[in-house]
């Protein structure tokens, strides 16, 4: 039986942790949750990936935080309330939250299944809401939020590997579509092994494209190739090894959030080949010209992903049993995380135990 709650139900007291100021250091946070309205859906949070945004965010990095700050993007749990009006989902069901909570409806973008490139699409934690409050992210016990952009998890999926897909995922799997880089028998290039760089090797591999790894680090070729099921594996400073695969590769999707050069990847691909930027490095990156006209060649880039292919991105990883690599950790060690994200000592993607760890008020 679908539980409807009254319109008049009061707001949720919850519980999670939060950075109080750029230190990176996360502490025990109380705080309240909106009153479920007829359209929103309330669930336990079970657990929640943790995306390197999450670290830019904590620090300040991007100039954009707001404290005290509940990081979390990549959020599934259970449905344990819904309001009056809830038409997809019922208590008990298993659901998800990714980067965005609201957007205008309206516009062209709204329209067209991209709410994520809304004018005024509202990120899931550290943006403001349309009551005026600031937004919290899923590290924490409870999620409120539109059901318009919360996530159906199918059964089969494991929650604690299937919440970076939310973010990581969705990611990677949206501009393998949009660029045409997802037909059998194409040669793709992954720049960077790490949550996303991972994630856009499985759903290439199962799309039936020719995978190789462009890495700075050697030691992870057994890795990729042997574990991953990539093709082939690049050490991108190893000059011999770029000079073999130049003109080799259809698309590059590089999932790098450091500072690196682009003219040696623009040399790996072919005539009218696409080099899609999906990493956020802090400071521009070098592109030259020249190479980009002697070859027709096209650098392009994509955020996540609507809900409607954010659901369709779920719906095909169930289908083929895709599921993100992932350390789960405790609440207490989301700090440690933080520095071990930093040095990229993660393999791939650390998901907090939110329900078997976090003190819940619900």
């Amino acid at each position: 039986m679908v539980a409807k709650l009254p319109e008049e139900e009061h707001p949720k007291q919850a519980f999670g942790w939060a950075a109080r100021d750029e230190s990176g250091v996360l502490s025990p946070f109380d705080f309240s949750r909106r009153a479920i309205g007829e359209k929103d859906v309330c669930f336990k949070v079970l657990y929640c990936g943790m995306c390197h945004s999450d670290l830019h965010m904590v620090k300040n990095e991007w100039g954009t935080s707001t404290y005290p700050l509940v990081p979390g993007h990549e959020i599934v749990g259970v449905v344990t309330e819904v309001g009056s009006k809830v038409e997809k989902f019922k208590v008990g069901d298993k659901v998800g939250v990714g980067t965005i909570v609201g957007s205008c409806h309206s516009c062209h973008n709204c329209t067209n299944n991209l709410e994520n490139y809304c004018a005024e699409t509202i990120l899931t934690y550290g943006a403001k809401y349309y009551d005026g409050t600031i937004t919290y992210g899923g590290y924490s016990d409870i999620m409120v939020a539109d059901e318009h952009f919360i996530i159906r998890i199918p059964d089969t999926l494991p929650l604690d590997s299937t919440a970076p897909l939310l973010c990581a995922g969705i990611t990677v799997y949206s501009p393998l579509k949009y660029y045409g880089l997802d037909k059998p028998g194409m040669h793709v290039g992954i720049v960077g092994l790490g949550g996303l760089g991972h994630m856009a090797v499985k759903f290439a591999k199962v799309m039936g494209v020719k995978v190789t790894v462009i890495s700075t680090s050697p030691s992870k070729k057994q890795e990729a190739v042997e574990h991953l099921g990539a093709d082939s594996f690049l050490v991108s400073r190893d000059q011999d090894q770029m000079n073999a695969a130049m003109g080799t590769m259809d698309g590059i999707i590089d999932t790098v959030s450091a500072m690196h050069p682009l003219a040696p990847l623009i040399g790996l691909l072919k005539t009218n080949g696409k080099l899609v930027l999906v990493g956020a490095p802090e400071k521009p990156l070098e592109l030259a010209a020249f190479p980009l006209i002697m070859g027709r060649k096209m650098v392009g880039s994509s955020g996540t992903g609507g809900m409607k292919e954010t659901q369709e991105m779920i719906n095909f990883a169930a289908k083929h049993n895709i599921t993100a690599d992932v350390e789960v950790i405790p609440i207490e060690y989301v700090s440690i995380a933080m520095e071990r994200m930093l040095k990229a000592d993660v393999r791939y993607r650390f998901v907090i135990d939110i329900g078997n760890t976090i003190k819940s008020t619900y």
